[in-house]
């Protein structure tokens, strides 16, 4: 195998690098045909890692590798955000950060609209989700790929189905927003299914 090769995920268990229980549905849906289990890093109490990157798919990488090496298994890391264009691309890799602590999103959602309020470079309410992912491997190699979807913010927030900023992102071609769209809608439109796509090809076909 040469370096150019990318390497083909084998077994039948993939840790999740994450401990959001709706990103971990999520990924479970678009890899359940090609992975039997997928243990979660919260089910095995495995330490969250400090996101010390600066940029989606560095972040992705560090988390994909302290749970391949915590766990002795393959690992896979998501690190995704909302980029948006008023704000030069935030709150980006800070995405969960603007939520606090208690990953209060309606928390975060208000201060996106505050900081939108404030930018004094209107550029629209243009927007884009993000999703780097990352399998790392106990032995320390890791294959990475990143997606993305386009769309405009929204307010006051929509819907109930989604998770994050959901409510306030409508993507490209729809009126409705991430959080008024039912799982298979969102999987078939959204940035993290981009990337799964990508991931597919690269390791599991």
């Amino acid at each position: 195998m040469t370096e150019s090769t990318p390497r083909r995920f084998q077994g039948d268990t993939l840790v999740i690098a994450s401990h959001n229980k709706g990103k971990v549905r999520e990924i479970a849906d678009l890899l359940g045909a090609y992975v039997a289990r997928f243990p979660s890093a919260g089910e095995l109490n495995l330490a969250e890692p400090e996101e010390t990157e600066n940029s989606f798919i560095g972040n992705a990488r560090l988390k994909a590798l302290a749970a391949a090496k915590a766990s002795g298994l393959p690992a896979l890391a998501d690190d995704s955000g909302l980029a948006v264009d008023a704000l030069d691309g935030a709150p980006g890799i800070y995405s969960a950060r603007w939520a606090g602590p208690e990953k209060d999103f309606l928390l975060a959602i208000e201060k996106v609209r505050r900081e939108l309020m404030d930018s004094a470079d209107r550029k629209g309410d243009r927007a884009s989700f993000v999703c780097a992912l990352a399998i790392a491997w106990p032995d320390g190699h890791v294959e990475t790929v990143e997606g993305y979807s386009h769309g405009q913010l929204t307010f006051p927030p929509r819907g109930d189905k989604g998770f994050g900023y959901d409510p306030i992102f409508i993507p490209d071609g729809h009126s409705v927003t991430y959080a008024e769209l039912s799982a298979q809608e969102k999987h078939a439109i959204s940035h993290r299914a981009d990337a799964f796509r990508q991931l597919v090809e690269k390791c599991f076909r």
